[in-house]
């Protein structure tokens, strides 16, 4: 069976109206007793899975989830148990999940490791969820969705005083249409400002066995690009988005949920170039792009930027010069005048709708969408190909696009050194452009080339990006002066790098003349 649903938080400010709408007459109300069951190296965890025994009403019910898409969509498999043999085993502080029910999914592989300190014997109760779960259902036509708030908190399996609130909405697709499950969660959102949560009960569970508030920062994660050579344009688009968005949507979601880890924020700008990049190079790929989607994910970008940049002026740019025998600076009184914190960027309606209409997008089926007439804006046309460019395959597309960014990173090369700041910053997001493309694309051509292709790359960003860096800090210092002359030193610092640098850049973008096309 697998499962669609949107999980949102709830502010606090909006919760009595939101109540008003999930408690109505037909709604009920029931109280829910979760044990979840792992290893004590939550090895069932590492590999995307959840294992519960819960109480539904007079029912005891097993479940087992899985990951699914990392997004709306998840696995699940229910069975119910015998009552009375739950029963005696709570009596007895002997309850445990059945395994044999699992027989083809190779559960027991996974709790029974070849490393003789762990058997079956460890999997055990790691924490347990009490909730008191409203629930009511919303109709349309032959559409049903049900909507659970739950209120409650996790329980350390082992200390009952420790344990973390719950607090959260849920929209689950019983049948019908996915599509009204999303306009669905849209107008609750905009009614009550909602935000995305990806946190599963049994990931807040493993946070607080872990005694944490947040999970690590998510990174990209190529592994889980599904590309082939036989896809459609619309095909390999959507595949694109959603790659990046299992990238955004955790750490949007630990901002909202109050995380102020700056890895969070750079992973999310991460995620939110990669999709931006997408859209823009691959907008002709798709007739179903939203073309507000790109205005409100660069404003997010923007803000959460504004941040970032004094952040790493604090954390360490400052400590780099104060090893450098610079005088100390404090960056403390900018970095709270910023009006839009990461958490309001995050949070903001418009924001949150997109993604939304993103993870929609991604679920909404490609053989209904058709490729556009052109590629890239560029007017070029493949090699050797005579017929409307919508008809293209997708690596024919891909490779118009690949060619077209390289050829203007090379010629940039040969006078990087002499161009603008504005000209060197559009040279260095190109830069990133191109390694991104050829990321998405990689997978259409030969391996090997691509990634040989890729190092080339590699440095060449590196050293570009240290670059921007510097440029950045001394605007920063250079107006902090103004007002603190130890940032003097640091002004100088940056205008004695600067042409140095400069040329090292050159240099390295001159490298990527030589580097072996893969396309």
């Amino acid at each position: 069976m697998q499962e669609i649903e949107l999980k949102f938080l709830v502010p606090e400010y909006r919760l009595d109206g939101l109540m008003r709408q999930t408690k109505v007459k037909s709604s009920l109300t029931s109280l829910l007793a979760a044990h979840y069951f792992d290893t004590p190296d939550q090895v069932l965890a590492a590999n995307g899975m959840a294992l519960r025994i819960r109480k539904e009403g007079d029912r005891w019910v097993q479940t087992l989830k899985s990951n699914g898409d990392g997004m709306a969509s998840r696995g699940e498999q229910n069975n119910v148990l015998d009552s009375q043999m739950v029963a005696e085993a709570l009596a007895t502080d002997s309850l445990s999940p059945d395994l044999s029910l699992y027989d083809t999914l190779d559960i027991t592989q996974l709790v029974a490791s070849p490393d003789t300190r762990r058997t079956t014997d460890a999997l055990a109760c790691q924490y347990i969820t009490e909730l008191q779960r409203t629930t009511r259902l919303i109709k349309k036509d032959d559409s049903t969705i049900e909507l659970a708030y739950d209120e409650g908190r996790v329980i350390h399996g082992e200390d009952s005083q420790i344990s973390q609130p719950i607090h959260e909405i849920e929209f689950e697709l019983i049948e019908g249409d996915v599509h009204f499950l999303f306009e669905t969660a849209k107008t609750w959102c905009r009614r009550y400002n909602l935000c995305l949560s990806t946190v599963t009960k049994a990931e807040r569970g493993g946070l607080l066995l872990a005694g944490k508030q947040h999970a690590e920062a998510t990174k990209a994660d190529l592994r889980q690009l599904a590309v082939h050579k036989k896809m459609s344009q619309p095909q390999f688009l959507r595949a694109v988005v959603h790659n990046c968005m299992i990238q955004i949507l955790p750490n949007a979601s630990a901002i909202a949920d109050g995380s102020t880890d700056g890895a969070h924020v750079h992973q999310l700008r991460v995620g939110i170039r990669r999709l931006c990049t997408a859209l823009r190079f691959f907008k002709d790929f798709s007739s179903q792009i939203n073309p507000e989607w790109a205005p409100i994910l660069k404003q997010t970008f923007s803000l959460l930027g504004d941040y970032r940049d004094r952040e790493l002026l604090q954390t360490r740019t400052q400590p780099m010069l104060e090893k450098l025998g610079g005088p100390a600076v404090d960056w403390s009184e900018e970095r709270a005048a910023i009006r839009i914190k990461p958490i309001d960027a995050v949070r903001a309606n418009d924001f949150q709708i997109t993604l939304l209409e993103l993870i929609e997008y991604t679920m909404s089926p490609a053989k209904k969408d058709r490729p556009l007439i052109k590629h890239s804006g560029t007017g070029s046309k493949t090699k050797g190909a005579k017929k409307n460019p919508a008809k293209l395959s997708t690596q024919q597309a891909t490779s118009e696009l690949l060619e077209a960014l390289y050829t203007k990173i090379s010629q940039a090369s040969d006078q990087f050194a002499s161009l603008s700041t504005d000209a060197q910053h559009d040279v260095r997001k190109r830069l990133k452009s191109l390694r991104y493309v050829s990321e998405f694309t990689a997978a259409l051509y030969k391996d090997k080339k691509s990634k040989a292709f890729l190092k080339y790359l590699e440095p060449a960003q590196e050293i570009l990006g240290e670059y921007n860096d510097d440029i950045v800090g001394q605007y920063f210092y250079g107006q902090k002066a103004q007002q603190d002359p130890n940032a003097w030193f640091a002004v100088g610092y940056f205008s004695a790098q600067e042409v140095h640098a400069a040329d090292q850049c050159a240099q390295s973008l001159k490298s990527i003349k030589d580097a072996p096309k893969f396309w």
